[in-house]
């Protein structure tokens, strides 16, 4: 099973957090971390007001259900420092021109999964930067599944691979 770091960037809703919390915890992430306006859990250190930090700790513990006391986890607040201090490939997880179909994506054994907001996608400075971008095959309507879904699929198909 590859080693998996995920990045979610910009995500706004705490739901969708606890949410994939709880779904990197049964699949083995190794960590999470959170960057931009995402919210995240309570931690040691953490400067926000307490009342703030406890608020948003009791929403993401709603779909966590735990999950974010048992997967290591980070908050960055300059995304861009700690791209450039990391040396993973970047692997996106974002509909594009270029990008390969999850079944057909061999993953390497470490790498970051990249996933952004909710409605618009991971943003353009950041998805040139990964070195792959790979997308969910969709046979309905709807033109993409809700980013805590997205996670569950891509995570359970990467980690099939190996």
């Amino acid at each position: 099973m590859p080693a998996i770091t995920l990045l979610l960037h910009n995500i706004r809703s705490t739901h969708n957090v606890g949410s994939i919390f709880r779904t990197a915890e049964g699949f083995s992430v190794k960590n999470i971390v959170l960057s931009g306006y995402t919210p995240y859990p309570a931690y040691d250190g953490d400067v926000r007001l307490p009342h703030i930090a406890e608020k948003i700790t009791a929403q993401i513990h709603k779909t966590a259900l735990g999950a974010e006391s048992m997967v290591p986890f980070e908050y960055v607040d300059d995304i861009s420092q700690w791209l450039a201090s990391n040396n993973l490939p970047l692997v996106a997880l974002e509909q594009a021109a270029s990008s390969v179909s999850v079944p057909h994506f061999s993953p390497p054994s470490e790498f970051i999964l990249v996933l952004g907001e909710e409605v618009n996608g991971i943003e353009a400075s950041l998805l040139q930067k990964c070195d792959h971008i790979i997308e969910i095959p969709m046979s309905g309507h709807k033109e993409s599944f809700n980013v805590s879904v997205a996670a569950g699929i891509a995570l359970y198909a990467l980690t099939l691979k190996q």
